[in-house]
């Protein structure tokens, strides 16, 4: 009786870190923390744009950050007087963006399922 190993995972397969990040972005959103959510945004966005990923991921990691970056750039150009990006954002922005983001992390989650499963 002979086991196989486990097969490797291939280069489309996210990181833990990566997923942790996918997810809190829209929990940070959410939660109102508006401006600190880029911070996750911009560790999935780098992450999916490396050499040898997933062309899905990018298109979800990419409608993520313009979902971020749109109500970004309008605070900080705009005539706002919202003292934080959460406070600008209306109930309709915010529901989009934490949208985009659990939209993402389930992309990055199937993805990370299924090549570990191959």
């Amino acid at each position: 009786m002979s086991t196989t190993p486990a097969p490797a995972p291939t280069s489309v397969h996210p990181s833990k870190s990566v997923l942790v990040a996918a997810w809190a972005a829209p929990v940070m959103v959410i939660g109102e923390f508006g401006l600190l959510s880029g911070i996750p945004i911009a560790v999935v966005l780098v992450a999916s744009l490396r050499k040898g990923r997933s062309k899905a991921l990018r298109w979800w990691s990419g409608a993520l950050t313009l979902a971020y970056a749109v109500p970004l750039t309008m605070w900080l150009t705009g005539p706002s007087e919202a003292p934080s990006l959460s406070k600008y954002m209306d109930t309709t922005t915010t529901a989009a963006l934490a949208a985009a983001g659990v939209a993402t992390a389930i992309a990055h989650q199937v993805v990370r399922r299924r090549s570990t499963h191959k």
